[in-house]
Protein backbone atom coordinates (compact mmCIF):
# COMPACT_ATOMS: atom_id res chain seq x y z
CA UNK A 1 0.00 0.00 0.00
CA UNK A 2 3.09 2.25 0.91
CA UNK A 3 4.87 1.57 -2.38
CA UNK A 4 1.83 1.96 -4.14
CA UNK A 5 0.74 5.40 -2.62
CA UNK A 6 4.45 6.41 -3.14
CA UNK A 7 4.40 5.32 -6.46
CA UNK A 8 1.27 7.34 -7.16
CA UNK A 9 3.11 10.65 -5.55
CA UNK A 10 5.80 10.39 -7.56
CA UNK A 11 3.85 9.69 -10.80
CA UNK A 12 1.68 12.43 -9.35
CA UNK A 13 5.30 14.91 -8.74
CA UNK A 14 6.58 14.80 -12.88
CA UNK A 15 2.97 15.26 -13.97
CA UNK A 16 3.18 18.37 -12.26
CA UNK A 17 6.93 18.99 -13.59
CA UNK A 18 5.66 18.03 -16.99
CA UNK A 19 2.84 20.59 -16.69
CA UNK A 20 5.16 23.36 -15.54
CA UNK A 21 7.74 22.89 -17.92
CA UNK A 22 5.14 23.18 -20.60
CA UNK A 23 4.66 26.76 -19.72
CA UNK A 24 7.90 28.04 -20.11
CA UNK A 25 8.91 29.80 -23.17
CA UNK A 26 12.49 30.49 -24.13
CA UNK A 27 12.87 33.27 -25.85
CA UNK A 28 15.65 34.14 -27.95
CA UNK A 29 16.71 38.07 -28.00
CA UNK A 30 20.21 39.93 -29.62
CA UNK A 31 21.39 42.80 -26.98
CA UNK A 32 20.25 43.43 -23.28
CA UNK A 33 18.24 46.28 -24.49
CA UNK A 34 15.45 43.89 -26.02
CA UNK A 35 15.02 42.46 -22.84
CA UNK A 36 13.94 45.79 -21.30
CA UNK A 37 11.43 45.80 -24.45
CA UNK A 38 10.00 42.30 -23.08
CA UNK A 39 9.84 43.37 -19.06
CA UNK A 40 6.48 43.90 -18.73
CA UNK A 41 5.73 40.82 -21.12
CA UNK A 42 7.46 38.54 -19.11
CA UNK A 43 6.32 40.08 -15.51
CA UNK A 44 2.48 39.52 -17.01
CA UNK A 45 3.05 36.78 -18.00
CA UNK A 46 4.37 35.06 -15.24
CA UNK A 47 0.75 36.48 -13.14
CA UNK A 48 -1.00 33.76 -15.86
CA UNK A 49 1.83 30.92 -14.31
CA UNK A 50 4.28 31.13 -17.73
CA UNK A 51 7.97 31.64 -17.37
CA UNK A 52 8.91 33.85 -20.31
CA UNK A 53 12.99 33.13 -20.49
CA UNK A 54 15.57 35.27 -22.14
CA UNK A 55 17.88 33.67 -24.18
CA UNK A 56 20.60 35.94 -24.97
CA UNK A 57 22.15 36.25 -28.28
CA UNK A 58 25.36 37.97 -29.39
CA UNK A 59 24.78 37.74 -33.62
CA UNK A 60 22.03 37.68 -35.65
CA UNK A 61 22.79 34.20 -37.52
CA UNK A 62 22.77 32.23 -34.35
CA UNK A 63 18.72 32.79 -33.30
CA UNK A 64 16.82 31.31 -36.17
CA UNK A 65 19.74 28.59 -36.51
CA UNK A 66 18.45 27.65 -32.47
CA UNK A 67 14.92 28.42 -33.16
CA UNK A 68 14.99 25.75 -35.66
CA UNK A 69 16.87 22.91 -34.05
CA UNK A 70 14.68 23.32 -31.07
CA UNK A 71 16.77 24.96 -28.32
CA UNK A 72 14.25 28.11 -28.32
CA UNK A 73 10.77 28.28 -28.95
CA UNK A 74 10.62 32.27 -29.86
CA UNK A 75 13.01 34.87 -31.12
CA UNK A 76 12.36 38.48 -31.51
CA UNK A 77 14.65 39.96 -33.41
CA UNK A 78 15.06 40.23 -36.73
CA UNK A 79 11.67 42.11 -39.57
CA UNK A 80 10.06 39.86 -42.48
CA UNK A 81 12.95 40.43 -45.00
CA UNK A 82 15.84 39.53 -43.02
CA UNK A 83 13.67 36.14 -41.78
CA UNK A 84 12.00 35.21 -45.43
CA UNK A 85 16.34 35.73 -46.39
CA UNK A 86 16.97 33.11 -43.69
CA UNK A 87 14.51 30.87 -44.46
CA UNK A 88 15.72 31.06 -48.27
CA UNK A 89 18.91 30.86 -46.94
CA UNK A 90 19.25 27.77 -44.70
CA UNK A 91 15.52 26.18 -45.07
CA UNK A 92 14.10 26.99 -41.83
CA UNK A 93 10.76 26.21 -41.09
CA UNK A 94 9.88 29.23 -39.61
CA UNK A 95 6.63 31.70 -39.39
CA UNK A 96 6.24 34.75 -38.10
CA UNK A 97 3.92 35.39 -35.54
CA UNK A 98 3.50 38.83 -35.36
CA UNK A 99 4.44 42.61 -35.67
CA UNK A 100 6.29 44.16 -32.44
CA UNK A 101 8.05 47.34 -33.65
CA UNK A 102 9.78 49.03 -36.25
CA UNK A 103 13.12 51.38 -35.68
CA UNK A 104 13.10 54.50 -37.98
CA UNK A 105 16.08 54.93 -40.45
CA UNK A 106 15.92 58.81 -41.02
CA UNK A 107 18.37 61.20 -43.02
CA UNK A 108 20.76 62.87 -40.92
CA UNK A 109 23.73 65.82 -41.97
CA UNK A 110 26.04 67.37 -40.10
CA UNK A 111 26.04 70.70 -43.39
CA UNK A 112 22.91 70.93 -44.72
CA UNK A 113 19.87 72.05 -42.91
CA UNK A 114 16.99 70.12 -45.80
CA UNK A 115 17.42 67.81 -48.55
CA UNK A 116 16.76 70.25 -50.81
CA UNK A 117 20.14 71.79 -50.00
CA UNK A 118 21.94 68.51 -51.38
CA UNK A 119 23.21 68.94 -54.62
CA UNK A 120 24.79 67.19 -57.08
CA UNK A 121 28.46 65.48 -56.29
CA UNK A 122 27.08 65.11 -52.75
CA UNK A 123 28.17 62.10 -51.26
CA UNK A 124 25.05 60.16 -48.88
CA UNK A 125 25.90 57.19 -46.79
CA UNK A 126 23.89 54.36 -46.19
CA UNK A 127 24.37 50.72 -44.65
CA UNK A 128 26.55 48.06 -46.85
CA UNK A 129 24.37 45.56 -45.42
CA UNK A 130 20.98 43.80 -47.81
CA UNK A 131 18.40 44.47 -45.94
CA UNK A 132 19.25 48.26 -43.52
CA UNK A 133 20.73 49.22 -47.16
CA UNK A 134 17.42 48.28 -49.28
CA UNK A 135 15.51 50.13 -46.69
CA UNK A 136 17.76 53.18 -46.80
CA UNK A 137 17.62 53.43 -50.12
CA UNK A 138 13.69 53.73 -50.18
CA UNK A 139 14.18 56.31 -47.45
CA UNK A 140 16.37 58.56 -50.19
CA UNK A 141 13.37 57.60 -53.00
CA UNK A 142 11.29 58.96 -50.95
CA UNK A 143 13.08 62.21 -50.03
CA UNK A 144 13.33 62.74 -53.70
CA UNK A 145 16.87 62.34 -54.19
CA UNK A 146 16.83 59.19 -56.48
CA UNK A 147 14.28 57.22 -58.06
CA UNK A 148 13.85 53.38 -57.81
CA UNK A 149 13.77 50.77 -60.54
CA UNK A 150 9.68 49.49 -59.91
CA UNK A 151 10.67 46.00 -59.71
CA UNK A 152 13.27 47.25 -56.75
CA UNK A 153 10.79 45.46 -54.33
CA UNK A 154 11.49 45.80 -50.62
CA UNK A 155 15.45 44.71 -50.83
CA UNK A 156 16.69 47.46 -53.72
CA UNK A 157 20.45 47.55 -54.76
CA UNK A 158 22.25 51.03 -55.95
CA UNK A 159 21.65 48.69 -59.49
CA UNK A 160 18.11 49.34 -59.07
CA UNK A 161 18.35 53.03 -59.10
CA UNK A 162 16.82 53.88 -61.96
CA UNK A 163 17.79 57.77 -61.85
CA UNK A 164 19.78 60.01 -59.40
CA UNK A 165 17.30 63.10 -59.47
CA UNK A 166 20.07 64.76 -57.51
CA UNK A 167 23.61 63.47 -58.89
CA UNK A 168 24.84 62.37 -55.62
CA UNK A 169 27.50 59.35 -54.62
CA UNK A 170 26.49 56.90 -52.74
CA UNK A 171 28.53 55.47 -50.10
CA UNK A 172 28.17 51.93 -48.63
CA UNK A 173 29.35 51.12 -45.42
CA UNK A 174 28.59 49.19 -42.18
CA UNK A 175 25.53 50.49 -40.34
CA UNK A 176 27.17 51.08 -36.97
CA UNK A 177 30.52 53.26 -38.49
CA UNK A 178 28.06 55.72 -40.37
CA UNK A 179 27.22 57.99 -37.38
CA UNK A 180 31.01 58.24 -36.34
CA UNK A 181 31.72 59.56 -40.05
CA UNK A 182 28.72 62.16 -40.40
CA UNK A 183 31.21 64.85 -40.44
CA UNK A 184 32.80 63.04 -43.55
CA UNK A 185 29.78 62.78 -45.95
CA UNK A 186 27.17 65.53 -46.99
CA UNK A 187 24.16 63.47 -45.30
CA UNK A 188 23.66 59.49 -44.15
CA UNK A 189 20.22 57.29 -43.64
CA UNK A 190 20.96 56.24 -39.93
CA UNK A 191 19.42 53.29 -38.12
CA UNK A 192 17.62 54.37 -35.40
CA UNK A 193 19.14 52.72 -32.56
CA UNK A 194 22.92 53.79 -33.86
CA UNK A 195 21.59 57.59 -33.84
CA UNK A 196 20.15 57.12 -30.55
CA UNK A 197 23.81 56.11 -29.36
CA UNK A 198 25.03 59.11 -31.05
CA UNK A 199 22.66 61.46 -29.73
CA UNK A 200 21.36 62.44 -32.34
CA UNK A 201 17.37 63.42 -31.57
CA UNK A 202 14.68 62.94 -33.94
CA UNK A 203 13.79 66.48 -34.83
CA UNK A 204 17.41 66.92 -35.68
CA UNK A 205 16.79 64.71 -38.75
CA UNK A 206 16.43 66.32 -42.54
CA UNK A 207 14.45 63.72 -43.88
CA UNK A 208 12.04 61.69 -41.68
CA UNK A 209 11.27 57.65 -42.42
CA UNK A 210 8.40 56.89 -44.09
CA UNK A 211 7.95 53.24 -44.20
CA UNK A 212 6.66 52.52 -40.71
CA UNK A 213 3.63 51.24 -41.87
CA UNK A 214 5.53 48.70 -43.86
CA UNK A 215 5.04 45.40 -43.13
CA UNK A 216 8.44 43.43 -44.18
CA UNK A 217 10.50 46.72 -42.29
CA UNK A 218 8.49 45.50 -38.67
CA UNK A 219 10.23 43.67 -35.99
CA UNK A 220 8.34 40.32 -35.29
CA UNK A 221 8.00 37.09 -33.18
CA UNK A 222 9.17 33.87 -35.00
CA UNK A 223 8.04 30.70 -34.02
CA UNK A 224 8.35 26.56 -35.65
CA UNK A 225 5.83 26.54 -38.23
CA UNK A 226 5.56 22.98 -36.61
CA UNK A 227 4.60 24.02 -33.22
CA UNK A 228 1.55 25.94 -34.56
CA UNK A 229 0.16 22.96 -35.58
CA UNK A 230 -0.17 22.38 -32.11
CA UNK A 231 -3.53 24.43 -30.68
CA UNK A 232 -1.65 24.37 -27.16
CA UNK A 233 1.40 26.48 -28.92
CA UNK A 234 -0.73 28.32 -30.41
CA UNK A 235 -2.89 29.59 -27.78
CA UNK A 236 0.39 30.17 -25.33
CA UNK A 237 1.76 32.08 -28.08
CA UNK A 238 -0.84 34.41 -28.46
CA UNK A 239 -0.79 34.60 -24.75
CA UNK A 240 3.03 36.32 -24.83
CA UNK A 241 2.13 38.39 -27.88
CA UNK A 242 -0.83 39.62 -26.25
CA UNK A 243 1.44 40.47 -23.19
CA UNK A 244 3.77 42.28 -25.12
CA UNK A 245 1.53 44.39 -27.19
CA UNK A 246 0.57 46.62 -23.64
CA UNK A 247 0.79 49.83 -22.73
CA UNK A 248 2.93 49.18 -20.59
CA UNK A 249 5.30 47.93 -23.31
CA UNK A 250 4.91 50.96 -24.96
CA UNK A 251 5.59 53.22 -21.95
CA UNK A 252 9.06 51.63 -22.34
CA UNK A 253 9.55 51.94 -26.05
CA UNK A 254 8.87 55.50 -25.63
CA UNK A 255 10.88 56.24 -22.51
CA UNK A 256 13.78 54.54 -23.62
CA UNK A 257 13.33 55.36 -27.69
CA UNK A 258 12.10 58.94 -27.91
CA UNK A 259 9.82 58.11 -30.93
CA UNK A 260 12.79 56.26 -32.96
CA UNK A 261 10.97 52.93 -32.06
CA UNK A 262 7.37 52.78 -32.97
CA UNK A 263 4.64 49.99 -32.27
CA UNK A 264 4.31 48.00 -35.31
CA UNK A 265 1.53 45.26 -35.86
CA UNK A 266 -0.31 45.34 -33.02
CA UNK A 267 -3.53 45.43 -34.31
CA UNK A 268 -2.68 42.40 -36.41
CA UNK A 269 -3.58 38.50 -35.07
CA UNK A 270 -0.58 36.68 -37.36
CA UNK A 271 -2.35 33.32 -35.32
CA UNK A 272 -5.48 33.45 -36.44
CA UNK A 273 -4.99 30.80 -39.65
CA UNK A 274 -3.74 28.84 -37.28
CA UNK A 275 -6.28 28.58 -34.50
CA UNK A 276 -8.53 25.32 -35.19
Amino acid sequence: MKKAFFAAAVLALALTGTATAAQTVRLGLVGGIYEDFWAPAKEELAKEGIDLEFVPFTDYVTPNRALSDGDIELNAFQHDIYLQNEIKEYGYKLTNIGGTFIEAMNIFSRKVKSVSEIKDGDTVAIPNDVTNGGRALKVLAASGLITLKESAGFSPTVADVEKYNVKVEIKEMAANIIPAALPDVTAAVINGNYAMDFGFKLEDAIFRDTSLNEKPYWNLVAARTADLEDPAKVELYGKVMKAFRSEATKAVLDKMFGGYVVCAGWDEDFLAPFRK
